[in-house]
């Protein structure tokens, strides 16, 4: 599976939420996430720009593989495994027992839309601030899911700079 999306730096998440509402947006739920990012012993994952997290929320916890992010026109493009698991400690024992090491810890406040097969999340990243990140699940035809965003994006009014790179790369980059 290959995730495709954007993620755009917005003043007013509450101007991007009527939009998704006014096109026929469909709330799911609010969730703080709580992601632990993890690197290799093998590989510096900020290098080869691949990520290993695991992420608890109030409802599960889920450990991710993302690979190396390719974009088109700021549309970002990754592989992405996800697997869901029963607990967060015995996971991060066995990353660790395995030389894998904590780098670093996310958390947002998330609140999910799907309008027709997109999912958009309205995110509050702690000591970042406001994004808004539209995304399509794709199994090959990447550049179409990105113009497809591009299209809906500029229906919603989301047109700030596009970001490519994670939250971890954000908040690591932080002076």
């Amino acid at each position: 599976m290959y995730e495709v999306e954007i993620k755009v730096r917005v003043p007013l998440i509450d101007t991007i939420r009527q939009a998704i509402r006014k096109e026929g947006g469909i709330f799911s739920e609010v969730l703080t996430e709580t992601d632990h990012y993890y690197n290799a012993p093998h590989r510096d994952f900020s290098q080869t720009d691949e990520a290993l997290r695991i992420r608890i929320t109030e409802n599960k916890t889920i450990i991710t593989y993302k690979g190396p992010k390719e974009t088109i026109q700021g549309t970002k493009i990754r592989k992405e495994t996800n697997l869901e698991i029963r607990s967060f400690p015995d996971a991060d024992s066995i990353l660790t027992s395995l030389g894998f090491y904590p780098v670093a810890v996310v958390i947002k406040k998330r609140e999910y839309w799907t309008l027709g097969d997109f999912s958009i999340a309205l995110d509050e990243v702690a000591g970042l601030g406001s994004f808004v990140e539209v995304e399509l699940i794709s199994e090959d035809d990447t550049a179409e899911m990105a113009a497809r965003i591009d299209l809906l994006s500029k229906k919603l009014g989301i047109l700030g700079e596009r970001i490519t790179v994670s939250y971890l790369e954000l908040l690591c980059s932080k002076p």
